[in-house]
C-alpha cells in the first residue's frame, strides 16, 4: 500500500484550509483539505466503495487475532494506505476477534454499527482533528461491546480510555499509519485493556 491518488497514483497533499473540490469519480462538490499533487480529489464515499466486503471477511473469519483479521481486510482492493476505511476496519477486526474469542455480541449487527460510526469520521482526521480515525475506531469497538452512551458512566470511560491508549500507542512509536495500526493491535493494547478492565 502506498500513499497515492486513486485516479493518477500521484502523491497526496494536505492543505491547511478547506477548498471546494469536485470528486473525480462521482462529481460531488464539497470542502476538503486533501487532494493529489495533480489536483484530483476523491470523496470519502467513493474512497470507501467496497467497504461492505469486510462483512464477508469478518462473518466467516475464525481467527481470534485482530492483526490477522486486519491484514485480510487491508489486502482487499478497496483498502488504501491513507483513507477513511481505516476508521472502520480496525474496529471491525477487534469486534471479530472479540466474537471469535467468546464475546457475546451479534457480530453482524455490531459490524453494521461500526460501519455507521466509522463513516462519520472523515479522512484526514488524524492530522486535522488530532485524533487518528483508526484509534477512534478502537474506542468505538469498546463502546459497541459495552453499550456505551454519552451518559453511560463506566462504559463511557472505558471507551474513551481505549481511544486514548490506541492514540498513545500510535504517537509513541511515530511510525507510518499502516505500521501504527499493526503495532497498535499487535502490541496487545486493545486486548490487554479488555483483560484488565
Amino acid at each position: 500500500m502506498k500513499e497515492e491518488c486513486l485516479i493518477c497514483k500521484a502523491p497526496l497533499e494536505y492543505l491547511n484550509e478547506d477548498v471546494l473540490m469536485e470528486c473525480a469519480i462521482c462529481h460531488k462538490k464539497e470542502l476538503s483539505k486533501t487532494r493529489c499533487v495533480n489536483g484530483h480529489y476523491v470523496c470519502n464515499e467513493c474512497h470507501t466503495k467496497g467497504i461492505d466486503s469486510i462483512f464477508g471477511v469478518c462473518l466467516t473469519e475464525t481467527s481470534k487475532n485482530p492483526v490477522e483479521i486486519l491484514n485480510k481486510m487491508m489486502s482487499l482492493p478497496f483498502c488504501h494506505m491513507h483513507g477513511p476505511e481505516h476508521h472502520i476496519v480496525v474496529g471491525a477486526a477487534l469486534l471479530t476477534a472479540y466474537k471469535n474469542a467468546g464475546g457475546d455480541i451479534d457480530l453482524s449487527k455490531a459490524l453494521t454499527e461500526m460501519k455507521n460510526r466509522g463513516q462519520s469520521v472523515p479522512g484526514g482526521a488524524c492530522g486535522f482533528w488530532g485524533a487518528c480515525g483508526a484509534g477512534i475506531s478502537s474506542g468505538m469497538f469498546v463502546s459497541i461491546i459495552s453499550g456505551s452512551t454519552p451518559l453511560a458512566g463506566e462504559p463511557f470511560g472505558l471507551s474513551n480510555r481505549m481511544t486514548a491508549k490506541s492514540l498513545d500507542a500510535t504517537i509513541t512509536r511515530r511510525l507510518p499509519k499502516w505500521v501504527d495500526m499493526q503495532v497498535g493491535l499487535s502490541s496487545g493494547e486493545p486486548i490487554l485493556y479488555l483483560k484488565v478492565t
